[in-house]
């Protein structure tokens, strides 16, 4: 199978083709288009033709175009999911979710796109502004360059895609090398949705030549990325004036300050940092435990739960884990499990690799120093240490250069009051862990964690300009 580009609603040819393989199978799934400079130009130019179209499309016309999407995507939930778990490696059951999320995000598009509207400003309320009527407007600002990750390849574009239709803009995506087949589907789904050609454009291709390519075009009014700090430094040191969202990731971490529902908290837990093989951006990395009693108790059910988890195929609905998107992410992975064992750490569970399957892996007293705390991992290893205290405890999250999200466990609301003050995070849990994550929230991190915020409406005020109307009635 070869799938072309995506441009002005057409498939063209690349330039050349790229063989994409299972990562859990390493079998040929399709020949992937890659394109030049000259065919990342026709999309740009085809974009920026289409901005004044949809400038001024009407609201419920957007509106309608996003339902239409999220009713096809509906309609092919199985056979999305599979592309996910082929191109992925996420396990079937997993990759059904996040269409499920993926058609409610569409959802949620639809509803803000009727819902996107200025306010009146009190003129009189400042001496001088007497006889003023004034209000303001929202207007989108032009062509999104959209950069997106592998590890939600229908979701997290979802979260670019339909935010910018909604708010009357369009797109250039520069989808994921591993997992393209997802972005083309959707390019169909909008196509067949009536979308005018040029407003939403695929190009598949190195990510270094036409995500710079992408920052420097004149033409592109904003980019938003999510992916690693390094290329999101990148990106924002050559942005200039442009507008920029970055989700650059966060190694996660949860305060465990009760023993209250204690089963179901490890439940949490291990699904946190176990879900899609750890390659979530708020993944469960970090477990502070308070009281070496409690501490015992939590990882011995934590360890026993984690036995349980089922590694396979991701086309199989029995599967917890499968492969990590490539063998070097497998390698780095023991290396950092090594030089935790070196610095003092116990393997508790887990450990080693099979193929490209590394087993779900619990560390415990792990120096802070190591790779595996103070990175991000982003694979299935997740950390378990004893504090004395929800002070100690919250100064050990905070000692981190990432800051996406963190949660607390406690029935002391005092405690959970503290915690949400004193946590360097973009948001905080109480009683829950970091990687919860509904649609609609504000989403986003502080320090290397990025900087602006996703969820559909506040997406959406990223992607507009305010103009300020005044009429003078003296």
């Amino acid at each position: 199978m070869r799938k072309p580009l995506w441009i002005n609603g057409q498939w063209v040819e690349g330039s050349s083709w790229r063989t994409l393989r299972s990562p859990y199978t390493m079998e040929e799934i399709a020949e992937i288009a890659q394109a030049d400079e000259a065919q990342l130009n026709r999309a740009v130019e085809a974009a920026a033709a289409a901005a004044k179209v949809m400038r001024k499309m009407p609201a419920h016309e957007r509106a309608s175009i996003l339902e239409k999407v999220s009713a096809a995507l509906t309609s092919r939930r199985e056979e999305a999911a599979r592309i996910i778990a082929l191109e992925a490696a996420k396990p079937l059951k997993t990759a059904l979710a996040e269409i499920d999320r993926t058609i409610m995000t569409y959802k949620f598009s639809a509803e803000e796109a009727r819902q996107l509207r200025g306010e009146m400003v009190p003129m009189d309320a400042a001496p001088g502004g007497d006889n003023r009527l004034a209000f303001t407007l929202r207007e989108p600002i032009g062509v999104i360059g959209a950069i997106t990750p592998f590890n939600f390849p229908m979701n997290l574009v979802a979260h670019k895609v339909g935010p910018a239709i909604a708010s009357g803009n369009t797109v250039v995506l520069k989808p994921a090398s591993q997992t393209p087949l997802s972005a083309y589907l959707i390019a169909e789904l909008f196509d067949q949705a009536g979308l005018p050609a040029g407003a939403l454009n695929v190009v598949t291709g190195s990510g270094s030549t036409l995500g710079n390519l992408l920052v420097e075009d004149p033409r592109i009014s904003m980019i938003t990325f999510t992916g690693s700090p390094a290329v999101g430094t990148a990106i924002r040191n050559r942005a200039g004036l442009k507008r920029v969202t970055l989700e650059l990731g966060s190694n996660s971490a949860v305060i465990i300050d009760t023993d209250r529902n204690l089963d179901k908290i490890v439940e949490r837990c291990v699904t946190g940092a176990f879900t899609y093989q750890g390659q979530v951006c708020i993944s469960l990395q970090r477990i502070f435990v308070v009281g070496e009693d409690l501490y015992r108790r939590f990882t011995d059910e934590f360890v026993k739960r984690t036995g349980n988890l089922r590694t396979g195929d991701p086309l199989s609905m029995d599967t917890d884990l499968s492969a990590l998107i490539s063998p070097a992410d497998v390698s780095r992975s023991l290396e950092w499990i090594g030089e935790a064992k070196r610095l003092g750490a116990t393997v508790a569970a887990g450990g080693q690799a099979e193929g490209n399957v590394l087993r779900p892996t619990v560390l415990l007293n792990v120096d802070p120093r190591a790779k595996v705390s103070c990175q991000e991992v982003f694979a299935p290893i997740v950390l378990i240490n004893a504090v004395k205290s929800v002070e100690e405890a919250i100064s050990l999250v905070n000692d981190s250069d990432y800051g996406l999200q963190a949660g607390i466990y406690t029935d002391d609301v005092h405690a959970a009051l503290h915690a949400a003050e004193s946590l360097e995070a973009g948001g905080v849990l109480i009683n829950d862990i970091p990687t919860f994550r509904v649609d609609h929230m504000p989403y986003g991190g502080v320090k290397m964690s990025g900087m602006g915020r996703e969820g559909v409406k506040y997406a959406m005020e990223e992607m507009t300009e305010r103009k300020l109307v005044i009429f003078n009635r003296n």
